[in-house]
């Protein structure tokens, strides 16, 4: 990769490596970023999707570095992505393919994204003995299948509601995104006692003004089955379903859902940002400035990562519900506290706090 390549990306904190993967044979191709690894080898995950860029990666791989430093974990943020399709039937070949093409790149570890799962990160380990979120039966913590991203979006949502006066009991809540972290987001606000009234995944939304019975849909969608095949709400479109009003909106699926261009369809109290970068900096300043309180992605969805980190470091599963509780239920309190001491925008906010500790340890490296 050229030096004038990353430079159209590069500031004081990265990204230390660019590499594009293609082999011509297979038809595999991928994109890695390795943004910065001041604070340990970097950790991030590893998603499947067609459409995904260069600058896509770059941008997620720096929200894993101010991630994983707001978490207080020792490693840097990378991220990447296999080019292909998700439902392909030669996935597991892909994601061999790619572990062998990162073998040499050891100071990243891949987990689970959108995309790819638990399983896909047995593949990776059998290949080069290096990744995160791996099955219980490889001695991993299964992140997704215990839904700890989901888990640490309820934490953060039980911090938010003291602070907001904003009772989870009989809250309506919005997921933009059924997939392993909408279903949990679901599953523990619905035992909080929100009701979802809307939700949906690529192919359409439903929406139930009384509440969608979670783990009814959480079945049907776990037979391959899309949302709208539940029959348990009216079907309506995913951009009609952005404009339904709520008190809680959870973006769980792709990147820049809502932009300056559209982010006025958004009727809400508070943001809980389930997915990466779903929401560009423009608009959520704006959305901020006319009353929503957002929850960054850096704070929001730590869980899965916490969890990662946790499983990497060899401690146990309650361990890892105790250090995303405390660790995601600290920084909403202190995203809250500095946006009004300060008064700046949430995101402004978890930078802030984020590059405090980066700045620090790359202080503390000879060669960074």
């Amino acid at each position: 990769m050229s030096s004038h390549y990353i430079d159209s990306f590069a500031d004081d904190f990265g990204p230390e490596k660019i590499i594009h993967i293609n082999l011509p044979k297979s038809k595999m191709k991928a994109i890695v970023v390795i943004d910065n690894v001041a604070l340990g080898p970097s950790l991030g995950g590893c998603r499947m999707a067609e459409d995904v860029t260069t600058q896509e990666v770059f941008r997620l791989a720096r929200a894993m570095t101010l991630k994983n430093a707001l978490s207080g974990l020792p490693h840097g943020g990378a991220k990447s992505a296999i080019l292909a399709d998700p439902r392909s039937p030669n996935k597991e070949i892909l994601v061999r393919q790619f572990a062998q093409s990162i073998k040499e790149l050891t100071d990243y570890t891949p987990g689970p994204d959108m995309g790819t799962d638990e399983t896909c990160m047995a593949y990776i380990y059998d290949e080069i003995g290096r990744a995160a979120g791996l099955p219980t039966v490889l001695g991993g913590i299964p992140l997704d299948e215990l839904g700890m991203t989901g888990y640490g979006l309820a934490i953060a949502a039980d911090v938010a509601s003291k602070i907001m006066d904003l009772p989870l009991e009989g809250a309506r809540v919005v997921i933009q995104g059924f997939g392993n972290v909408g279903k949990a987001a679901a599953k523990f606000l619905e035992e909080r006692g929100a009701k979802i009234i809307a939700t949906c995944d690529y192919k359409g939304a439903i929406y139930n003004p009384d509440g969608i019975d979670v783990p009814a849909l959480t079945a049907v969608v776990n037979n391959d089955r899309c949302v709208q095949e539940s029959d348990l709400g009216e079907k309506i479109s995913n951009e009609k379903m952005l404009e339904i009003e709520s008190d809680i909106f959870i973006p769980a699926a792709r990147p820049d859902i809502f932009t300056e261009e559209n982010q006025h369809l958004l009727k809400t109290r508070l943001v809980l940002e389930g997915a990466n970068i779903p929401i560009t900096h423009k608009a959520a300043e704006i959305m901020h400035n006319r009353g929503i309180m957002i929850v960054p992605d850096v704070v929001a969805n730590a869980g899965g990562v916490i969890c990662a980190a946790t499983e990497y470091q060899k401690m146990t599963e309650i361990q890892a519900y105790e250090r995303i509780k405390k660790t995601i239920g600290h920084n909403t309190e202190e995203i809250f506290q500095r946006v009004k001491a300060e008064k700046i925008v949430p995101h402004e906010a978890a930078q802030r706090m984020a590059v405090e500790r980066l700045t620090k340890a790359m202080a503390l490296r000879a060669h960074i």
